[in-house]
């Protein structure tokens, strides 16, 4: 019986759409922002009126096209990261046709997956739309959130540090891919899953934790693979 039940974790996870290879780091080496960034602002205090005044400004946008592709980047799976970011990149990417560049990204989004967890653990704060008791256009995914903290956003986070491994490989259209990756976190705003405060601590957060992967051995070889197969296919492509 316990068996069963860790196979069903298992495809429960898969499903979700989390990376099943190893992350680069360990969650010791990973840093939660507790030496640098400020814990999220209280109701009472005045950086939360900008909180409120995003929060207002996202509703106005969900019955319009940005709203729709705001529900849309609710899905935090890697491959629908990999099929929003293959316009502005460049090139479609997926594990058949890209490998190498799959491979860098897997094992990244895997070590965001646990930066955020672990940033999360810092503070429970409710979300916007437990916040203002208000309805979500998301609601399927209202039930589950309701219970996780909403400081820093987690969908930035791992949308985030795919578009910065991406803009590494191809820094001609980094503009165009840090666009996109900036557009899906402020998805979380709109859709009233976090604060613009969220969505700001995890980008800073993501940025620091890119640096860090800089400096692992494992992720530069990697890296450098992925810029050769990007390089590849792009001469393939244009002869």
């Amino acid at each position: 019986m316990k068996k069963i039940f860790l196979i069903l974790l298992l495809l429960l996870a898969c499903s979700a759409g989390y990376a099943k290879a190893p992350a680069y780091l360990t969650k010791e080496e990973i840093s939660t922002g507790a030496a640098f960034l400020p814990l999220p602002p209280q109701p009472s205090e005045a950086a939360f009126y900008n909180d409120w005044q995003r929060y207002q400004w996202g509703k106005t946008q969900r019955d319009t096209e940005r709203g729709k592709q705001a529900i849309e980047d609710a899905n935090d799976r890697l491959t629908y990261l990999a099929q929003i970011y293959s316009e502005p990149f460049g090139l479609q990417i997926s594990p058949e046709n890209t490998p190498e560049i799959w491979a860098l990204l897997e094992r990244t989004f895997a070590t965001a997956v646990i930066c955020k967890d672990e940033a999360k653990k810092r503070t429970m704060r409710n979300r916007p739309f437990v916040q203002f008791n208000e309805p979500t256009p998301v609601p399927k995914d209202e039930i589950t959130l309701k219970h996780n903290s909403s400081y820093p956003s987690g969908h930035t986070t791992q949308g985030w540090a795919v578009a910065l491994a991406l803009a590494q490989i191809n820094p001609a259209r980094q503009d165009a891919i840090l666009q996109r990756g900036f557009e899906y976190g402020e998805s979380r705003v709109i859709v009233g899953f976090h604060f613009q405060s969220d969505v700001d601590a995890a980008r800073l957060l993501t940025s620091i934790l890119l640096n860090r992967l800089n400096a692992n051995d494992e992720f530069r070889q990697q890296l450098d693979k992925a810029k050769t197969e990007f390089w590849q296919k792009t001469q393939a492509n244009s002869s």
